[in-house]
């Protein structure tokens, strides 16, 4: 009978409870790079979205080597790391509160990356009559648009993966960080993974948020520098978070209050549909059903968002 022994325990290591479900997370990299590839040599195989896929490669690029995209992934990294040994004093719930933490720190950072990119890609150019030289060429409004708007998301989706990637692995450690600070028995690698699997789905939560805001970025970026940019898209984040709250509350019960709050949720994001915080203080897992309700609803926002962008990009003059 054949006995297969680790190469670790040969030197008498062993592999720690929160290092073992990382595997999960190298499966996930693999198949959010192999989706990523694969939808972008779609796009340069099927005829008529090859102009598309060029100006998106070339937008991508762009945005991944200014130096801001290393900034925020390093200062992401950090703050990531740095809130595993941070205390939060919530008797014993800091492992949800850093989960929050930690999901929302990702998504305002690459919504911040997708608005510079966009003011940098679409309004400077436009501005800069850039723009004008890649639409004399064959090229159509509309192909020039939706190559930005992808373009933008690829870097988007970059540092989600790297990020997403640090957080996941950080969610193992502070469970055992968290139960070793307050004297708890130690947590099996099996309730590490298990809090890393439950915490995944808050991740396409978050991406699917930032690319209904990069949608409303392009768009604004069609008329408006980065400074009106950034306090429209402000706004929208917050007020997307906030009328759902606001029509729930005791303010609600005036009469106008409701009737404004479903004025604002019919033309602004309703981004509490991608808010996984209840979950998170309930402990439980987010129904598939849900991402997939979620996913329709970022794609046909995004798709509005980018006929706007149609709409006041096609009469704008460029000369």
């Amino acid at each position: 009978m054949g006995l297969s022994i680790s190469p670790l325990l040969l030197f008498g290591l062993t592999i720690p409870a929160w290092v073992k479900p990382w595997w999960l997370v190298g499966a996930g990299l693999a198949v959010a790079i192999g989706v990523l590839t694969g939808l972008f040599h779609l796009l340069r195989v099927i005829r008529p979205t090859r102009k598309i896929a060029a100006i998106a490669w070339t937008t991508g690029k762009e945005g991944v080597s200014q130096p801001l995209f290393y900034l925020i992934l390093l200062a992401g990294t950090f703050l990531l790391l740095l809130s595993i040994v941070l205390p939060y004093f919530t008797f014993g719930e800091d492992v949800k509160v850093f989960e929050e933490n930690g999901l929302t720190l990702i998504m305002l950072l690459a919504v911040f990356l997708a608005l510079w990119t966009a003011s940098v890609s679409v309004s400077d150019e436009l501005d800069g009559r850039t723009a004008l030289t890649v639409l004399s060429k064959p090229v159509s409004r509309r192909d020039f648009l939706l190559g930005k708007f992808l373009g933008i998301l690829g870097p988007v989706a970059i540092l989600f993966i790297i990020l997403g990637a640090v957080f996941l692995c950080s969610v193992t450690y502070k469970v055992i960080y968290d139960a070793r600070e307050t004297a708890q028995a130690e947590p099996t690698s099996l309730q590490c993974q298990a809090e890393m699997v439950q915490i995944a789905p808050g991740l396409a939560l978050a991406f699917f948020e930032a690319v209904v805001m990069t949608s409303i970025s392009v768009a604004v970026s069609t008329r408006l520098p980065m400074l009106p940019n950034l306090v429209i898209c402000l706004s929208v984040y917050v007020l997307g978070h906030l009328v759902p709250m606001l029509a729930k509350s005791a303010v609600g019960q005036i009469p106008l209050v409701p009737f404004v709050a479903d004025l604002l949720s019919a033309v602004l994001p309703v981004l509490e549909h991608f808010n996984i915080y209840g979950a998170i203080t309930s402990g439980e897992p987010v129904p598939a059903a849900y991402l997939g309700w979620a996913a329709v609803y970022c794609l046909l926002y995004s798709t509005v968002a980018m006929l706007l962008a149609l709409l006041l990009f096609e009469d704008r003059d460029l000369a």
